[in-house]
């Protein structure tokens, strides 16, 4: 669409020019990483300086990553890893972590409402555990942006004994990440999120730390996850984080726009609630209910405008619902029915959320009941 406003960055980044030229170049070139000559060698060559390049983002080893199929792959590996652990996760995770974690017998950690994890009843789980506990907690909310204090988290799972693991998917190039300071066990980490290629993600595992491999076959992947390596993704992975990394100041402006929209938005609307305004955030992220409008009609009408947002995650089957975080952090269906979720990227201007601050207020003043007949 012409003259289209991108403002869903959290679903998907736009893919960098210069990574579509790379991925087309290293289709063209061919070869297999696990072959010993020179096409193998090459291909193999590419893989490694992928590693490096994402290490480097992330702040850990090269041989702690694990490449996968993209970051639900990464999540659900996690979640598999380990055999005969109790399993912990806040009810405010993504699908792709809830998922297999209820395929165990659960343990649910609860939310407070400006979206951190209850730390008592994380202390009351951990000490319960009959087993050695695997808690899983991401770093960064996908639809609110909230960011949990991973290291102190990590602090108390490992004193009690347990394992943590933490799905950086959305954080990763929008604030620093560093592994190795988190301290955690395990991360997830996703390739498009940060303008790389779809379909290409990591799990990084601790040094030292035995896993369960994701699937066998092959060998790949230190034994890990067999399967031959997308080659083409991987690389384009790779340039994407070191991209990144180099784009990471970017986002100060990118958290100023975002802190504008949201002013612009309270001071016209009293009753708009913003998700997680009193938490640390991610820079880019906002999750903002419109009283008495359902996301849904929400995200249609901006999109008849020109303008991409959502309601929650992108992950579901294209349906609109009342979002399981919002609800895990104290709302009712209605409320959390009404969210919509604007995330911003590096693209982002100023004149973009002037027009989408334009089409809240028309769109508000249409279709809330405030301002019925």
């Amino acid at each position: 669409m012409k003259n289209a406003i991108y403002l869903d960055y959290n679903a998907t980044c736009p893919i960098r020019p210069e990574i579509i030229e790379l991925v087309s170049s290293v289709m063209t070139e061919g070869g297999n990483p696990s072959s010993v000559h020179a096409h193998g060698r090459k291909a193999r060559g590419r893989v490694e300086d992928a590693r490096r390049q994402i290490s480097k983002l992330i702040d850990c080893k090269p041989q702690e990553i694990i490449f996968t199929s993209g970051g639900t792959e990464a999540n659900n590996m996690a979640l598999n890893a380990v055999k005969g652990c109790t399993v912990m996760t806040a009810l405010g995770e993504h699908d792709s972590v809830l998922a297999p974690a209820n395929l165990n017998n659960v343990r649910d950690i609860a939310c407070r409402p400006n979206g951190l994890i209850d730390l008592e009843d994380l202390k009351t789980a951990l000490e319960a555990a009959q087993t050695q506990s695997f808690v899983s907690i991401m770093l960064a909310n996908n639809e609110t942006g909230v960011c949990q204090p991973i290291v102190e988290i990590a602090e108390l799972v490992h004193s009690l004994g347990g394992l943590l693991h933490t799905d950086a998917i959305q954080a990763v190039g929008k604030i620093p990440v560093s592994f190795r300071d988190m301290g955690v066990d395990m991360m997830s980490v996703s390739g498009h999120k940060i303008g790389g290629p779809q379909g290409q993600g990591a799990l990084v595992v601790r040094e030292g730390l035995v896993i369960k491999p994701g699937q066998i076959g092959g060998g790949q992947e230190l034994g890990r996850r067999g399967g031959t390596e997308n080659v083409a993704g991987i690389a384009g992975f790779g340039l994407a984080a070191e991209m990144a990394g180099a784009d990471l100041h970017r986002y100060l402006s990118v958290e100023d726009l975002r802190n504008t929209m949201e002013a612009e938005l309270s001071d016209f609307c009293s009753g708009a609630v913003i998700y997680g305004a009193n938490s640390t955030r991610l820079p880019n992220t906002s999750c903002l209910s419109m009283p008495g409008v359902t996301a849904e009609l929400q995200v249609m009408n901006f999109d008849l405008a020109g303008i991409a947002i959502s309601a929650g995650s992108a992950c579901s089957s294209g349906k609109v619902k009342a979002s399981h975080v919002l609800v895990a952090m104290g709302a009712n269906e209605i409320e959390a029915g009404e969210a919509i979720r604007v995330s911003l990227g590096r693209e982002t201007t100023r004149a973009e959320i002037d027009r989408f601050v334009e089409v809240w207020k028309k769109l508000y003043e249409k279709k809330s009941p405030r301002f019925a007949a």
